[in-house]
């Protein structure tokens, strides 16, 4: 039975206004920590309104499906935040195994990313799609084990009953498992939104990209959409890790509150990690991926213990 809690709608307009600001906030960290004054932290709301005035150009060897990729992804992103907590707040739309929705729906955009990075024929793209799809296997797992783990604390297999059941009670008595799924949550954090250490989302060396290489052959409203679409997945995302570091409370505004608080203290603590780490070798991403389902896997088994 399908649960409807309107006061979920108070995320979805957050998420819709306020996701880019997340990475002008990482953005402007970056730069204190070089010395350099850097660019304005609405900067990726001034992009995205410059790509949406521009029009798409498109080779020739390219199909429908190159098109309709950004716009399906864009759709996933959209359709995701009906079904996504934030903060110990309860999503738009509550139902039995929404978690399995809500992680197949970050799998279709994917999907449809790689085949239209595949649509254009490009060697370079094929390379970034073939790595994208090789670590994404890896991440998209190492969600699921913790899903699983906070499947198994909880009791219920709704994201937002998860979150919701979450209480100070928890972190007393399942601290280590909690401390286990954050860990590994914030690698798949690092690695879904191609951020260092796995990838280097303003890099210009076509061989080491792994997500940007995917939409070099991206441009105008097409593009708008993809950068759209990435920063509403940093908001979603982040709101898994928020939402287990401040549990729900009595009052909704507080709650909601804190889980304001925490996405840009996540912001903030990404862009100091992406300052003092240099970006991993091709070869060395897979072990930290494989870290994270350990970590994942180790708060299973002390849950079941």
């Amino acid at each position: 039975m399908v649960e409807i809690n309107f006061f979920g709608l108070i995320n979805i307009v957050f998420a819709l206004i306020f996701s880019p600001l997340l990475i002008g906030i990482i953005n402007r960290i970056k730069a204190f920590f070089a010395g350099r004054q850097g660019q304005p932290v609405l900067q990726p709301y001034i992009d995205i309104r410059k790509l949406l005035y521009k029009g798409a150009v498109y080779s020739r060897t390219v199909g429908s499906i190159f098109v309709a990729g950004p716009i399906i992804a864009l759709a996933s992103m959209l359709a995701l935040l009906f079904l996504s907590p934030f903060g110990g707040i309860k999503a738009f739309l509550v139902f039995p195994g929404d978690l399995l929705v809500f992680a197949y729906l970050f799998g279709l955009a994917r999907f449809f990313t790689v085949l239209a990075a595949l649509d254009t024929g490009s060697a370079f793209e094929g390379m970034g799609a073939s790595r994208e799809v090789t670590y994404s296997a890896l991440s998209e797992l190492s969600l699921f084990v913790g899903l699983l783990a906070l499947t198994m604390m909880t009791g219920t297999y709704s994201l937002s009953q998860i979150y919701s059941s979450l209480k100070t009670e928890h972190w007393l008595s399942s601290s280590a498992s909690l401390i286990l799924v954050v860990a590994a949550f914030y690698v798949i954090f690092l690695s879904e939104n191609a951020r260092i250490p796995v990838d280097d989302p303003n890099t210009h060396l076509e061989l080491t990209m792994i997500h940007e290489v995917m939409v070099l052959d991206h441009c105008g409203v097409d593009f708008a959409f993809i950068q759209y679409g990435a920063a509403l997945k940093m908001w979603l995302l982040g709101g898994l890790i928020v939402g287990l570091l401040s549990p729900s409370g009595e009052s909704p505004f507080y709650t909601f509150s804190a889980g304001l608080c925490g996405i840009v203290l996540l912001a903030v603590i990404t862009g100091i990690v992406e300052s003092v780490m240099a970006r991993l070798r091709l070869i060395r991403i897979p072990q930290l991926l494989v870290g994270a389902l350990v970590l994942a896997s180790l708060a299973v088994i002390i849950g079941v213990r």
